[in-house]
């Protein structure tokens, strides 16, 4: 797999919440009869498959103050529960749920974590 990114430009994107940045896999143009299929066909199906570049921090925890310790420092630093996805992995996820952007003229999707449906982790899988 080809991300065709710089890893300068991908630390540009910061994520937000529970979403995760996915790099879609190319379409396939031709059945297995060996029929060619026009472009429009793989944007209208209902699950897509990509590849997983970046995963924002969780859902975010709130804070429990402690009354009783007033030594402690003030300052509310929030917890996020973590992700399933990992960098790298394979996402079959939802095209109902994920929101298209374009960089440097390549296609991204953004997508919830609720908008996955499987994840595929093979440590080869990029090689």
């Amino acid at each position: 797999m080809d991300l065709n990114i710089d890893p300068k430009d991908l630390d540009k994107f910061i994520i937000v919440g529970d979403r995760i940045l996915i790099k879609p896999r190319s379409a396939d143009t031709m059945t297995k009869s060996g029929l060619y299929l026009p472009p429009g066909v793989q944007e209208r199906e209902k699950v897509h498959t990509g590849y997983v570049l970046k995963v924002g921090p969780g859902y975010p925890i709130p804070a429990i103050s402690e009354v009783d310790e007033p030594w402690k420092d003030r300052r509310d630093e929030v917890k996020y529960v973590p992700l399933q996805p990992r960098e790298g992995d394979l996402a079959i996820y939802l095209q109902k749920n994920a929101w298209e952007i374009e960089f440097k003229k390549e296609k991204y999707v953004i997508v919830p974590q609720s908008g996955i449906l499987l994840l595929i982790r093979d440590k080869d899988l990029l090689k």
